[in-house]
């Protein structure tokens, strides 16, 4: 529970971050004129600052909070996949795939991944395909919904459903008006914030050190020996190195084929500035994809992962220890509030780029090429826009409800589940597309359709045939059982055989 202290100065921290964005999404919105600048901006912005803003996107509450949550739960097996393996090949691909994405993105002129996709493949059928399987990116709001909903729930001892209410009201409210111009300025922002939080949190288990790392371990283990191990049988998700490795590794690859992190290079107006903007992501990253080891802290914080009696559900593990750890004296008190502004920044700076690259998809990549004849200004675009905001808050909400109430372990398998179908699919097209020049469309589409098959087959086909019938399928088996699956497997196997596929199709009808 919050002390008092603890929640008028939430309420304080809450009104003046308020203010702070509301003065930026004005500022940004003065400035927006059309469809292209609320997605890709007309300021001509520092590298370093949309460097930032792509870090801030690509680490989101997911990183600060639900991971955390779940390695509080699994221990250092979980330690490795999210906080070495995930993170070691998400910033290879990021460097990788970015400079030659934004090339083809600025002769293409595309504003939105769907739409390079379709402009490089010369298919608005393609284009429509993507844009319309971009609503599986939901699913990622909605785990930040939860996740900062959690965060100030705990802060303010406040009814959730409430909670979250006030948020989307407010986030998909400025997000109606800001788009890019205000995004970089925010989440510049929300990034030296988080910045200083991630610090602060991973210098809060010092007193966990005192005898040195072994102490550490030991501590762990008297709790629970599976803790300290490189792998946890006992976990959903990190099970053997094939889950904790292999599949991080493939799926690490291909996370940055979303359109709020791969777009991001479209918003720098000079070639020179991409190595500057790369070097300064790339660092960030590097400090926050560590804070994931907050959460062998918070274990020891709460060894039967309980609180005040009550058991702790994984997605509220990480507020809960901020809640516990910070609330002994004034100065504590005020770190405390800093690092929960942290934890709302990490969430509020990736649902920022979600709802402004998922809005701009459905205006530009659904509903123009569907009924662009009816539409002749640019302003009614922009409305259309702003409504497709308040589809999306309306349906988040609903399904961040359920994700409150009946969560499986945690929001995390819901988001895996959805986005990393979305950039499986998106892989082979964004990978072909920039090293491949002469490609034949046949080969993309083909592996597209092969991986969101074998996606949503491995995920639900395939248990529901073992756990209805008994039908075996050899060791892939044990990945399939259970009421959790982790959503990685069916990520990995997806790219993998699309993979496979695609280069088949694609020697089979390479242009001469």
């Amino acid at each position: 529970m919050a002390t008092s202290q603890q929640i008028l100065g939430t309420w304080i921290l809450i009104i003046f971050y308020s203010i702070l964005i509301i003065y930026f999404v004005v500022r940004g919105a003065l400035k927006t004129k059309s469809l292209s600048d609320y997605a890709v901006g007309n300021v001509n912005f520092s590298p370093a600052f949309v460097g930032l803003s792509l870090a801030v996107s690509m680490t989101s509450a997911a990183t600060f909070i639900v991971n955390p949550g779940l390695i509080a739960v699994s221990g250092f097996s979980g330690v490795l996949s999210f906080g070495i393996f995930f993170p070691l090949a998400t910033i290879i691909s990021l460097i990788v795939l970015t400079k030659s994405f934004r090339k083809y993105g600025q002769s293409l002129k595309a504003v939105t991944l769907a739409q390079w996709i379709g402009k490089r493949y010369e298919s608005k059928y393609y284009a429509l395909f993507m844009g319309f399987l971009s609503f599986l990116l939901i699913t990622f709001i909605v785990l930040i919904l939860v996740a900062l909903t959690k965060v100030l729930a705990k802060a303010l001892n406040a009814n959730e459903i409430i909670v979250l209410a006030v948020i989307i009201v407010f986030v998909f409210g400025y997000m109606m008006f800001g788009g890019a111009n205000s995004l970089v300025y925010t989440n510049t922002i929300q990034a030296f914030i988080m910045l200083a939080v991630a610090f602060i949190l991973l210098f809060s288990g010092y007193d966990y050190f005192k005898g040195g790392i072994d102490s550490f371990f030991q501590k762990l283990a008297a709790i629970d020996p599976v803790l300290i191990k490189s792998t946890n049988p006992q976990s959903f998700l990190f099970r053997d190195y094939f889950e904790i490795i292999f599949a991080q590794i493939v799926v690490g690859a291909a996370v940055v084929c979303q359109p709020h992190i791969i777009t991001k290079s479209l918003f720098l107006k000079e070639e020179k500035d991409v190595n500057k903007f790369l070097t300064t992501a790339v660092i960030a990253e590097i400090i926050f994809f560590s804070v994931v080891f907050v959460g062998l802290y918070a274990r020891l914080t709460f060894p039967d992962l309980t609180a005040n009696g009550e058991a702790l559900k994984t997605d509220g593990i990480i507020p809960a220890f901020v809640v516990k750890i910070f609330s002994n004296g004034i100065l504590s008190v005020i770190i405390g509030l800093i690092v929960i502004l942290g934890l709302i920044s990490a969430g509020l700076s990736t649902l920022e780029g979600l709802i402004q690259s998922l809005s701009t998809t459905i205006t530009s990549d659904i509903i123009k090429p569907l009924f662009g004849k009816h539409i002749k200004t640019e302003k009614s675009y922009i409305l259309i826009n702003k409504l497709a905001i308040v589809f999306l808050a309306i349906i988040s909400f609903i399904v961040s409800i359920d994700q409150l109430l009946h969560p499986k372990l945690s929001v995390a398998i819901l988001a895996q589940n959805g986005v990393y179908a979305y950039f499986s699919v998106a892989f082979i097209p964004i990978v072909f597309g920039i090293f491949i020049k002469n490609v034949n469309i046949k080969a993309p589409v083909v592996a597209s359709i092969v991986a969101f098959v074998t996606h949503f087959t491995i995920y639900y086909g395939l248990p529901y045939l073992v756990n209805n019938y008994g039908f075996h399928f050899g060791v892939f088996t044990k990945y399939l059982e259970g009421p959790v699956r982790n959503p990685a497997i069916a990520s990995a196997s997806a790219i993998i055989i699309s993979s496979i596929i695609g280069v088949i199709m694609h020697q089979a009808t390479k242009k001469k």
